[in-house]
C-alpha cells in the first residue's frame, strides 16, 4: 500500500504558543553541559523608560563559553540567559522614550545582556540603534568583534598611512576585521596564524584577498629569513596579541623601540612573558584591552558613532564577516560547530526563525513521496 511520509505533529496548546524560547543557564560548567534551551513566559509590561525587543539574530562567541563557566570578567546572577552580543527590532516604546520608535534595529551595550532569546524588555539606555539595511547577521556581530579591531587601530598608536603593524590570531573575526580596517586607513599588515591548522595554505590565501600584505604562520616568527626582512621594512610600531605564550613574545621582538604590545584575549592559555630587555633597552609598552571595559568608560554617543561607523563600512562592502545561521531551536547543535577547531565562519543563531510546523501543515500532499510498503 502506499503511504505518505508526513511527519507526525505534536498537539501545541495556544497557551503554548503565546511563550517563547530562551538557552539559559543555571549552573556553571562546559557550555554544551549548562546551557539549556527552555520555554519562557511572557514579558512583563515595560516601564516609561523602556523598549520591547524582538531579537533577531545573535552569535555564539568565545567570551560566551567562558560565562558558562563562570571565569568571564563579569558574572551574572544564575539563572541567566546566554548571549552577549545580538541585534533586535524594537516593537514597543514606554512612553518617556523619545530616540526609539518601533522599528528600528538595537543592539545591546551592556555586559552581559543575555541575547539568545526571541523577547526581551530593555531600559532605553542599554542599547543603541544602529542602521537596518545590513543584513542581521552582520548587525548582531558589530559590538564586540570589528568594534574591538576598530579601537585597537585607534586607541594605542597614532597610526598613519605607510605604518605597519603585526598582529597574531589572524584569522579570528577580530583579526580579519584588523587587516580590512587598516587597509582603508593605508595601514599595511604582517599577520600570523597557527602552524598547524589543516588549511593553513587556504586561510593565508584567504587572509591576502582580504587585503593583508604579509601572511604567514608562526614558525616563520623569529626565523633569520624572517628577520632580515623586518631590517628592511619601517618601524613596526604596533602588535596585537590574541593569543599569548611564545608566539606572543616573538611579536615583542619584531617591535621598534616604543612600541606597543596590545593584549586582547589568550586563545593558547599560556601566560604572557616579555624578556626584561625588551622592557629596559627597548622601552616596549605592554597594554590590555577589553571591549566591556571601554564602553563602561565611554558614552553612548561615542560607542553609536563607533557602531554606526563600522555598519557603514558593511553597508559600502569595506568590510565582510564570515558566518554561518542556525534556527535557535537548533541551539545545541549550533553550539557543537561553534566550538569545533579551525572554524573559519562566525555561528550564528536565527532568533527570528519561522514556524517549521506552519510550514509543515501549508504544502499539499503531493509534495510528500508515497512509498510501497507491505501489508502484514
Amino acid at each position: 500500500m502506499s503511504v505518505l511520509l508526513r511527519t507526525l505533529r505534536p498537539c501545541v496548546s495556544g497557551s503554548l504558543r503565546s511563550l517563547s524560547t530562551a538557552v539559559r543557564y543555571s549552573v556553571n560548567g562546559q557550555a554544551k553541559d549548562v546551557y539549556k534551551l527552555e520555554t519562557v513566559d511572557k514579558l512583563a509590561k515595560i516601564g516609561a523608560t523602556e523598549i520591547s525587543l524582538k531579537f533577531l539574530a545573535a552569535p555564539i562567541n568565545p567570551s560566551d563559553l567562558n560565562l558558562a563557566e563562570g571565569v568571564y570578567g563579569t558574572k551574572p546572577a544564575l539563572p541567566a540567559v546566554g548571549g552577549n552580543e545580538g541585534v533586535a527590532v524594537v516593537t514597543e516604546v514606554g512612553s518617556s522614550v523619545v530616540s526609539l520608535q518601533a522599528g528600528d534595529w538595537v543592539v545591546p551595550v551592556k555586559t552581559p545582556f543575555g541575547t539568545w532569546r526571541q523577547f526581551a524588555n530593555a531600559d532605553q539606555n542599554d542599547v543603541i540603534k544602529v542602521r537596518n539595511d545590513i543584513p542581521a547577521a552582520y548587525a548582531s556581530t558589530l559590538t564586540i568583534n570589528p568594534a574591538t579591531a576598530h579601537l585597537l587601530l585607534r586607541e594605542f598608536e597614532q597610526l598613519k598611512p605607510g605604518d605597519w603593524i603585526i598582529q597574531n590570531g589572524a584569522n579570528s573575526m577580530v583579526g580579519m576585521a584588523v587587516i580590512q580596517m587598516a587597509k582603508e586607513m593605508g595601514v599595511k599588515t604582517i599577520n600570523i596564524v597557527r602552524f598547524n591548522r589543516p588549511d593553513l595554505n587556504r586561510t593565508l590565501k584567504l587572509l591576502t584577498n582580504l587585503g593583508g600584505d604579509i601572511n604567514t604562520h608562526e614558525y616563520y616568527l623569529n626565523t633569520p629569513e624572517f628577520n632580515e626582512m623586518i631590517k628592511e621594512m619601517p618601524p613596526i610600531k604596533l602588535a596585537l596579541n590574541c593569543v599569548g605564550g611564545e608566539v606572543a613574545t616573538d611579536l615583542a621582538r619584531v617591535l621598534a623601540p616604543n612600541g606597543t604590545l596590545v593584549t586582547y584575549g589568550g586563545m593558547s592559555k599560556e601566560p604572557l612573558s616579555i624578556p626584561q630587555d625588551l622592557l629596559t633597552y627597548k622601552q616596549l609598552k605592554l597594554k590590555g584591552f577589553w571591549i566591556s571595559t571601554w564602553y563602561e568608560n565611554h558614552s553612548r554617543e561615542e560607542a553609536s558613532v563607533m557602531l554606526n561607523h563600522i555598519a557603514n563600512q558593511v553597508s559600502e562592502k569595506k568590510l565582510t564577516f564570515f558566518y554561518r545561521m542556525h534556527d535557535l531551536d537548533d541551539f545545541d547543535y549550533a553550539l557543537q560547530k561553534a566550538t569545533e577547531p579551525f572554524q573559519d565562519r562566525k555561528v550564528v543563531l536565527n532568533l527570528d526563525f519561522p514556524d517549521r510546523f506552519k510550514e509543515h501543515d501549508a504544502r499539499p500532499s503531493s509534495d510528500y513521496w508515497p512509498f510501497e510498503a507491505p501489508v502484514i
